[in-house]
């Protein structure tokens, strides 16, 4: 029997672990501290972050390497040695400078390894970084130039407008009837359904879409109304109730499924932005109704390039709007591209079948289906701006960029549609032939007296 019995039994176990307490002291225990702690770039801008290793392990040659959960949104570089000599494993500290870039819109964290023998050791620590988009110059050119050449347009309008015919849509409002139930009840419903559809567990683009559908109709409506041949009148009229409606009917869904889709989201009504669009919408329709009466002249060479100066309008907004946006093209998904269609044709569809049933002329159906399909996404996007932080404001504002690009795309196939229907009516009319059912006798003489004359 041994003599140290049962002392052995710990000692042979002391034994066995010292190879695994000389493994385990030779691997590093490091931490990693950033000043600042958390931080903010903007895109394709730089950002420099000091940073502090210290903890035990560290070992001279080892080197010290850069990891970003998303190098999508952002990546991390080197600006001083990043290899640990001497006197830093003596004193177990490490200092150095991290150079962050922002490459795209988002929230990702940065980490540091420590490479040992080609082995990765994470260290302890990671630096949450924000990338956000930075105001820009050519954002305010874009919006003031809409907004000026938008007054231009409903001051056209105004030329164009028919007070009568006005007055007696007022008397009789089964078109801003239909109009009021596409805009507030069918839109903001379909909205909030299909966004649990699309987005079952994104509530940030759930509430995208619904801020989408909650808006009043945009002033775009007018316009292509006035170029598919639908009532000037009758849109213009919707577009004037729906936008004051809006003051009450919007908070009114904001704080009941709004709170629903998001809980958390700290909701502003945006009233100085709608009372805004209010002023900018009468204003210009009054300038042109003045003009109307004491410079008739004048409105009716304004009625005559109205046609002309809203198609340039609107491909000017187009365009310009995707220029100045390219990097939202990036965020396009399939879930993206659903809502952004879904939101405008639906409506279209259902303002133009409910018009239908009720017996509504051709004109005013198309004028309620193109009032109840265009959104004001302006006012999404403000509403969105409020309610979430950056990133997360110009993330969620893809679902309104996405609408907007998809909504004239079925007004535009129906004005090709138009234009080609029309060259090939005006092709095929039957081209009139004019009888001459005066006497043989009389075409024969007056041949005779043609031709002495043309001898003589």
């Amino acid at each position: 029997m041994c003599p140290i019995w049962p002392l052995h039994l710990i000692v042979i176990y002391l034994l066995a672990l010292c190879p695994l307490w000389v493994i385990c002291q030779s691997v590093p225990n490091l931490i990693s501290n950033f000043v600042p702690n958390n931080i903010t770039v903007h895109m394709d801008d730089t950002e420099y972050v000091n940073l502090t290793i210290t903890g035990t392990g560290m070992q001279a040659g080892d080197i010290f390497t850069i990891e970003t959960e998303r190098d999508h949104v952002a990546i991390g570089e080197w600006n001083s040695t990043y290899s640990i000599s001497e006197d830093n494993s003596d004193n177990n500290i490490w200092h150095g400078k991290v150079r962050v870039i922002g490459n795209f819109l988002g929230r990702t964290n940065l980490s540091i390894n420590t490479i040992r023998d080609g082995a990765a050791h994470l260290v302890k620590g990671a630096l949450p970084v924000t990338v956000i988009r930075p105001a820009r110059v050519i954002d305010t050119i874009f919006t003031t130039s809409v907004a000026t050449l938008v007054s231009l347009i409903f001051i056209n309008f105004g030329c164009a407008m028919h007070w009568p015919t006005v007055k007696e849509v007022l008397k009789r409002p089964i078109g801003p009837g239909i109009g009021m139930i596409g805009q507030f009840l069918f839109m903001p419903l379909m909205s909030f359904g299909l966004g649990f559809l699309i987005f079952p567990d994104k509530p940030e683009m759930r509430l995208g879409m619904f801020f989408t559908g909650v808006s009043p109709g945009g002033g775009a409506s007018n316009i292509w109304t006035f170029i598919l041949g639908g009532n000037l009148n009758l849109s213009l009229a919707m577009t004037s109730i729906s936008t004051f409606a809006a003051f009450g009917l919007m908070p009114m869904w904001l704080f009941s499924l709004g709170q629903v889709v998001f809980r958390n989201a700290n909701i502003v009504v945006p009233y100085q932005r709608i009372g805004t669009f209010v002023v900018g919408l009468i204003v210009p329709l009054a300038i042109g109704l003045g003009m109307q009466r004491w410079t008739p002249r004048l409105a009716a060479f304004m009625v005559r390039i109205l046609k002309g100066f809203s198609t340039a309008l609107l491909l000017f907004i187009i365009g310009f709007a995707i220029a100045t946006n390219l990097y939202i093209f990036e965020l396009f998904t399939w879930q993206i591209i659903v809502a952004g269609i879904g939101i405008p044709w639906l409506g279209y569809a259902f303002g133009y079948a409910l018009a239908r049933i009720l017996k509504q002329p051709h004109p005013d159906a198309l004028a309620i289906s193109i009032e109840t399909g265009v959104q004001n996404t302006g006012i999404s996007i403000f509403l969105l701006r409020y309610a979430l932080d950056q990133p997360e404001a110009d993330l969620t504002t893809v679902v309104p960029v996405a609408v907007a690009i998809m909504t004239p795309i079925p007004m535009t196939a129906i004005y090709i549609y138009q234009k080609i229907r029309g060259c090939i009516d005006r092709r095929n009319e039957p081209k009139k032939i004019v009888e001459d059912l005066s006497p043989v006798s009389d075409r024969v003489e007056s041949n005779v007296v043609t031709t002495v004359d043309v001898e003589n």
